[in-house]
C-alpha cells in the first residue's frame, strides 16, 4: 500500500464484508464506499463475529486474491485502496508502518522518533490499526523483544506474519 490513506467512509456508506480463511486464521474484510475500512480476525465460532452483510464486492474480491498470493510467498505488498477509521497521529504512525518492508522490522522507537513522539503513543496506534496485515503492524516491534499485537491470538499470531515474512528465523527466536 502506498500513497496517503483515503478519507474514513461516510457512516451511512453500504458496508459489505468477507469472510477468508488463509494460515494465520479466519478473517474478516471489510469495505465501504470503495475502500478497504476493517481486517479482523474472527473468534471461534462466536456470533458477534459473523458480518451482518453477506455483500461481497469486486474490491473485496481482490483484497482477497492479494491476502492468498501473500500467504502464498507470491506477493509482498498490496494495492488496495484503504479508508481506517483514525485520529491523525493514528494515520501518520500507520503510513509509517506502510513504508516498512516485507521481511523487516522497525521498533516503536523508530517511528517514535521519526514523528518527534515517544514510543508508548506509537505502540497505541499499533493496537488501534483497524486493517492488520494490509497495514504491516506485525512489522513494529519492541527494542527487547516482539511487543504485543492485538490481531488474531496475539503476539503468536504476530510471530507467525514475521515468521511467513522471513523477519523472524525460528532458530534465532529468542522471544518464544
Amino acid at each position: 500500500m502506498t500513497g496517503p490513506f483515503l478519507s474514513a467512509a461516510p457512516a451511512a456508506a453500504a458496508i459489505r464484508s468477507r469472510r477468508l480463511e488463509c494460515p494465520a486464521g479466519r478473517l474478516i474484510l471489510r469495505e465501504s464506499d470503495g475502500a478497504i475500512t476493517r481486517l479482523h480476525w474472527m473468534g471461534p465460532a462466536s456470533a458477534s463475529d459473523v458480518p451482518k452483510s453477506g455483500e461481497d464486492s469486486p474490491l473485496l474480491a481482490e483484497a482477497a486474491r492479494q491476502l492468498a498470493a501473500y500467504f502464498a510467498g507470491e506477493r509482498q505488498d498490496f494495492d488496495l485502496p484503504l479508508a481506517p477509521a483514525g485520529s491523525a497521529f493514528h494515520k501518520d504512525v500507520w503510513r509509517l508502518m506502510c513504508e516498512i518492508p516485507f521481511g523487516k522490522t522497525a521498533t516503536y522507537g523508530d517511528l517514535a522518533r521519526q514523528l518527534e513522539s515517544a514510543a508508548q503513543p506509537v505502540g497505541s496506534a499499533c493496537g488501534a490499526n483497524p486493517i492488520a496485515i494490509l497495514i504491516p503492524c506485525h512489522r513494529v516491534v519492541a527494542a527487547s523483544g516482539l511487543g504485543g499485537f492485538s490481531g488474531g491470538v496475539g503476539v503468536e499470531s504476530k510471530r507467525f506474519l514475521l515468521h511467513h515474512e522471513g523477519a523472524l528465523e525460528p532458530e534465532l527466536d529468542l522471544f518464544s
